[in-house]
């Protein structure tokens, strides 16, 4: 009897020890095991300064209910500049986040997202939601509270971060808090956008966590602090993981109104400004409505959706940064502005049970997804060549670059967690040259021709 209970007692601790490694929340984390470190850019220089923090997540450790990150919050792509007045880099966190194995829905009053960390991208850099902190004060028709000096605002008519505070982003979409550099929407450069809105990417590189890919499901990006994943703003049409893939709208729009009197459900509060060229429509989070809409395609008021996608087979919830047709970011634009689930994970100062560390078994050309989407441009090139990938690099790619005669003239690297490298063709002779990419266990061959004018 002592025996088949210690034969059941052992299978059950191998059966769960084999789910924690294979559980997305477990597994999905760019783990630094090549020293990637963190860089930043400062105005009017477009070489990136290297800095002496490691980048994307250093560890990731589980317990029986928990998985713990360890991350500087730095990631492989340059941060900065910040170039509305912000004197703040992007500095080491030295934080550890604890998220659930198990995400559970919260079957009461759904909990509102609040200031500060709501989330962690897979790359250890902390998600906001759409606040920055300001809002609007009736009593001197203006904005205050966050950077605005002169105290708080009301906190009625709450200013939108993405819309306000764009001409602060970098070319990642992202910005420091006091060092804690973070994301606010879809981490996906502005020039990779349809529809550039911002021009921070014309002298600093557009880089960020991944490109949008219309042709596939966006990949896995995040996890709320209510444990549930976070994915980029393309998915399967049909929650059951049919009607092909589509962009995952969002279920919020902006109300018909010129003035600021009552919120969306008809609540009269203190009046904000009139809606005009200086508080366009948008500005505030409040100017937003949720409309629920019976196509699948389109989020509920958390921002997600209960679906199938690739890493849940047989579907879990799921958030999704959403953006507008030409894949500017749309409201919510990640959680919220209320958790779906039970928000318990949080920021812990150190870890106080046993834990395993994990480990990732698959190697870098399984890491290499087949369906990248690589472009190389300009081409034919003169000066400088760049390498863009859309979709999610999880590992260091390299790819070497050899001439007619068979020999390496170039090595190239794209460093996981970031989505673009240059290759510096003043080097190069006139003529026709090859880029090798390691591509999911085979190889992509680019040809690349130089011409001198």
């Amino acid at each position: 009897m002592y025996k088949r209970f210690l034969v059941f007692t052992l299978l059950i601790a191998l059966t769960n020890i084999h789910y924690s490694q294979t559980n997305p929340v477990v597994s999905s984390w760019l783990q630094n095991t090549t020293n990637i470190m963190g860089s930043h850019y400062v105005s009017g220089n477009s070489t990136a300064i290297a800095d002496a923090v490691a980048a994307n997540v250093q560890t990731v450790q589980y317990s029986a209910s928990w998985v713990y990150v360890s991350t500087n919050g730095i990631p492989a792509y340059p941060t900065g500049p910040f170039l509305d007045g912000n004197p703040s880099l992007a500095t080491d966190q030295n934080a550890i986040f604890r998220f659930p194995l198990v995400p559970t829905e919260n079957t009461g009053t759904p909990t509102a997202t609040t200031g500060g960390n709501i989330g962690v991208f897979i790359n250890g850099v902390a998600l906001f939601d759409y606040r920055d902190g300001v809002s609007y004060r009736a009593s001197d028709g203006a904005d205050h509270g966050g950077p605005i000096p002169g105290g708080p605002g009301d906190g009625i008519w709450n200013r939108d971060a993405v819309v306000a505070e764009r001409s602060g982003f970098d070319c990642s979409k992202g910005h420091p808090a006091m060092g804690n550099y973070h994301h606010h929407q879809n981490p996906s450069a502005y020039d990779l956008d349809l529809n550039v809105i911002s021009t921070i990417c014309d002298l600093y590189a557009a880089d960020g966590l991944y490109g949008i890919d219309s042709t596939t499901h966006s990949p896995l990006i995040g996890f709320a602090y209510d444990g549930f994943p976070i994915y980029g703003a393309y998915g399967y049409k049909n929650a059951n993981g049919t009607g092909g893939i589509t962009r995952i709208k969002s279920g919020y729009s902006l109300r018909n109104i010129t003035v600021r009197t009552h919120y969306a459900d008809g609540t009269n509060v203190t009046d904000g400004p009139a809606v005009s060229a200086s508080f366009p429509l948008g500005h505030y989070r409040e100017d937003y409505e949720f409309i629920a809409n019976a196509n699948e395609d389109y989020l509920d008021e958390h921002n997600g959706r209960f679906c199938i996608t690739p890493e849940y087979p047989a579907g879990t919830y799921a958030y999704f940064c959403t953006v507008d047709e030409n894949w500017n970011s749309a409201y919510p634009y990640a959680v919220g502005p209320t958790f779906y689930g039970n928000k318990v994970a949080s920021k812990v100062a150190s870890i106080s049970e046993s834990t395993t560390i994990y480990t990732s078994a698959v190697s870098i050309d399984e890491n290499i997804e087949e369906n990248l989407d690589i472009i190389v441009f300009p081409n034919p090139a003169n000066d400088f060549i760049a390498i863009q990938f859309n979709g999610l690099v999880q590992s260091d790619i390299h790819m070497p670059l050899y001439d007619m005669n068979g020999r390496i003239v170039y090595n190239a690297e794209i460093k996981q967690g970031s989505t673009i490298s240059y290759i510096d063709a003043r080097t190069l002779y006139t003529g026709e040259y090859f880029l090798y990419i390691p591509n999911g266990g085979g190889t992509t061959i680019k040809k690349i021709v130089i011409k001198r004018n």
